[in-house]
């Protein structure tokens, strides 16, 4: 049952040392709900596995920020006990200047950081600021482009500045996703290839990839088969950037270009022997980027690349009503206070936007801010009344996230995981 709860004010966003003074310490029962819930251990281990991941594999690694968004979830995803990188990706501005101004660059936790967009023209004077900020502290800002417009955007930002630089960039490539990019061997490749060689303010560092559509994968063995054809993709256009650059009489500014590839399903299937079973000759350095699994989720689990151990969040309900007999076949449904906004709406391979944990319960239908747990069958002594409070695990952690103003933290070495340590607040906007 859930216990009284101290009087709190909510009316604006508390400060992390407000939130901190009056969370730390607290039982889960002494949360308001619905209350997003991250356990600081397990993130700290999925991040130290993905740099094994990479090293195995012995690629360079990219940590994606777009799922926690918060500077406690970069450094781990920096610094593991297996492993460093100083590289990231991020999928909004907001990110990439919170990174900056939380000081990430200036202890050399981060150096090198991607926009994870194709450019647009609004962002290139924001882009080029914060390029101008990290440069005092070593850092570099690159970018993804796909369309000779953006381009353009470059050329102008550059030519109104006294002394014009070189942005760096990967080309973004279609493996056959259609999500974004463009893909080898067609010839709006070949032309937005020779419009950057061509370019005063371009700098192509390699080709980037992601395998979105390897979320669908079920086995190892169906994502190591993405992962391979991401790498295709990504190595031939490498292969034919320097030929049109060759062609062209255009000496490249990198020896090599970099081939970076992966999303979770991906990168959880790299290694030594996924990288033996390349059949073509790579022409450049691989560099493995991933988001999602620091966290993972209900999606990531039906990849049969994770277990239920390795999902480190889930969101704490509260029941506030019940309707004995209501549903299927006479099945008992439940009315907790989480719904679309606290669980989006993506679904999976399960059929229901999340699972009790612990019981046969789903979070079968969702309405704005309330969702209905359902059953296929008797409830089996896992009977639930008014007050009761239950833990779901969602379908897609990075959008579930992206509701709460702030998550508490539980580490499984402090009180079983039982007590909140830490406040980590997400930055918020684009």
């Amino acid at each position: 049952m859930h216990q009284t709860e101290t009087p709190f004010d909510f009316a604006t966003l508390p400060s992390k040392s407000k939130l901190v003074g009056h969370f730390v310490g607290k039982g889960l029962d002494e949360l308001r709900t619905p209350a997003m819930i991250i356990n600081r251990k397990v993130f700290a281990e999925n991040c130290a596995a993905m740099h094994s991941k990479a090293r195995e594999w012995g690629t360079a690694f990219r940590g994606h920020l777009k799922t926690h968004k918060t500077v406690e979830g970069t450094r781990l995803q920096m610094i593991s006990t297996a492993d460093k990188t100083n590289a990231v990706v991020v999928s909004t501005l907001m990110e990439a200047w919170e990174v900056a101004r939380n000081g990430l660059f200036k202890d050399g936790t981060v150096k090198d950081l991607l926009y994870g967009l194709p450019v647009a023209p609004n962002k290139v004077n924001d882009l080029s600021s914060l390029w101008d900020d990290v440069a005092q502290d070593g850092g570099i800002v690159r970018l993804l482009i796909d369309h000779p417009d953006h381009i353009k955007f470059l050329e102008e930002c550059e030519s109104k500045r006294q002394t014009p630089r070189k942005w760096s960039v990967f080309v973004k490539i279609d493996g056959g996703q259609k999500r974004a990019g463009v893909s080898p061997g067609t010839l709006t490749f070949e032309n937005l290839v020779k419009a950057l060689l061509a370019s005063p303010a371009i700098s192509i560092y390699g080709c980037y990839a992601h395998a979105g559509n390897a979320y669908a994968s079920t086995s190892l063995d169906q994502a190591s088969s993405f992962l391979s054809a991401e790498v295709e993709s990504v190595n031939a256009g490498a292969e034919l950037i320097m030929k049109i650059a060759s062609a062209m009489g255009v000496e490249l500014d990198n020896q090599s270009l970099v081939l970076s590839v992966g999303s979770t399903p991906t990168a959880h299937a790299a290694s030594a022997e996924t990288k033996a079973k390349l059949s073509s000759l790579l022409h450049g350095p691989l560099e493995l980027h991933a988001g999602n699994y620091p966290m993972l989720d209900l999606q990531q689990e039906h990849t049969n690349l994770i277990d239920r151990s390795k999902v480190a969040q889930r969101v704490r309900v509260t029941v506030v009503s019940c309707y004995p007999g209501r549903g299927v076949n006479g099945t008992d449904e439940v009315l907790v206070d989480g719904g679309a906004i606290a669980f989006s709406k993506d679904t999976g391979p399960s059929g229901s936007f999340g699972e009790v944990i612990g019981t046969k319960w789903k979070l079968g239908r969702i309405s704005q801010e309330h969702g209905t747990l359902t059953r296929e069958g008797p409830a089996e002594n896992e009977e639930l009344k008014v007050g009761d409070e239950v833990e779901i695990i969602g379908q897609h952690a990075c959008l579930i996230a992206a509701a709460y103003p702030w998550y508490y933290i539980v580490d499984s070495d402090v009180n079983e995981g039982k007590e909140v340590v830490d406040i980590w607040i997400p930055w918020k906007g684009w």
